[in-house]
């Protein structure tokens, strides 16, 4: 991999506004991160292969707005699609679903640079499923799932993924994601937020996937969020299917960490461990964190944002989330005292 490719391709997304003074407010409050700012840093440990960084972000148009930003984060994909030799067929068969003068919610399109040791960067694109709004979600995904080929997985994943009676409500698609390759392991990725769950219910949900143990889903919510019911922001599923399958055939989950504990250094002394279980370096983590920020961890809470478990093909291991922080820091916050 070329060593200057993130920080160029960062650049480009960005554009006019990454010279922005980080005295000044967001030009635009993205929703990537807490406190606005469109990027996002991740490192994924995968099993057998050194771990990658991983950057989400959204590209803002001059005249930010939700609908600009998507054509400004598209426009960049164009560039770099020419750059890359990336493959925007399947891409090109689904835009038009999320395509509406009058978007709902705070995106229509971003966008993750994956970047390997020893290999050219990999780009995936994040639709918004409920850009018609969230009743219509469901069948934007079912269209776009059956012009890809996919429609039956998605209907074996639906029928446990979400949960019956009244709390079908409290579980929305969030994310529709696309590889941008045409590869035997090329993605799409659904991912589904639980509100109000227990890690029992997301447990239920990954069992759709063949070879995912929901035990492990289990662990790894009360590990990393101790807490009964996630009433703070929702446990996420993620179904991945790859092309041809019949069904989903690996899944993980999201616990967004920062809500359940009281500070950063609450959430590292809760990640490091579960970094050991799967036999990941924990030091690679401390490495990240000091890139990210000097700050004392336990002088804010959000710096570590998720923390996720991958099971099933291509890639299982783990992946922690860290927020750049450009605008703002969240104070610590008291957490109840348990009974």
């Amino acid at each position: 991999m070329d060593p200057e490719a993130p920080l160029r391709l960062l650049t480009e997304l960005l554009g006019e506004h990454g010279s922005r003074p980080l005295t000044e407010p967001p030009v635009w409050p993205s929703d990537v991160a807490d406190d606005h700012t469109p990027v996002e840093f991740s490192i994924a440990w995968n099993e057998g292969e050194p771990p990658a960084l991983r950057i989400l972000a959204e590209a803002f148009a001059p005249v930010p707005s939700v609908r600009a930003n998507a054509l400004a984060t598209d426009e960049f994909l164009r560039a770099q699609a020419a750059r890359y030799g990336l493959s925007t067929r399947r891409l090109d068969a689904i835009r038009d679903l999320f395509d509406t003068a009058t978007p709902h919610g705070d995106f229509v399109l971003w966008i993750s640079l994956v970047f390997r040791n020893g290999r050219p960067p990999e780009f995936k694109v994040y639709f918004n499923p409920e850009v018609h709004g969230p009743e219509h979600s469901p069948a934007v995904v079912e269209q776009a799932l059956d012009r890809l080929g996919l429609a039956e997985a998605y209907t074996r994943m639906v029928s446990h993924a979400v949960r019956p009676g009244e709390l079908a409500r409290a579980d929305r698609l969030t994310f529709f994601a696309l590889d941008l390759h045409d590869g035997p392991q090329a993605r799409v990725k659904l991912y589904l937020s639980h509100h109000d769950a227990q890690a029992g219910d997301v447990a239920r949900a990954a069992a759709v996937v063949d070879g995912v143990d929901p035990e492990l889903v289990t662990e790894f919510c009360e590990l990393a969020g101790r807490a009964e019911r996630f009433t703070g922001r929702p446990l996420i599923g993620s179904y991945t299917i790859t092309q041809g399958a019949e069904r989903p055939n690996g899944y993980s989950v999201y616990v967004p960490i920062r809500s359940y504990v009281g500070d950063d250094r609450e959430a590292r002394e809760r990640v490091l461990p579960m970094l050991a279980r799967y036999r990941f370096d924990p030091a690679v983590l401390d490495r990240a964190i000091d890139a990210v920020t000097d700050r004392p961890l336990d002088d804010g809470v959000g710096l570590i944002a998720h923390v996720s478990l991958r099971l099933g093909p291509p890639r299982p291991g783990m992946t922690v989330y860290l927020s750049a922080e450009a605008y703002q820091v969240q104070p610590p916050r008291p957490l109840p005292m348990l009974a």
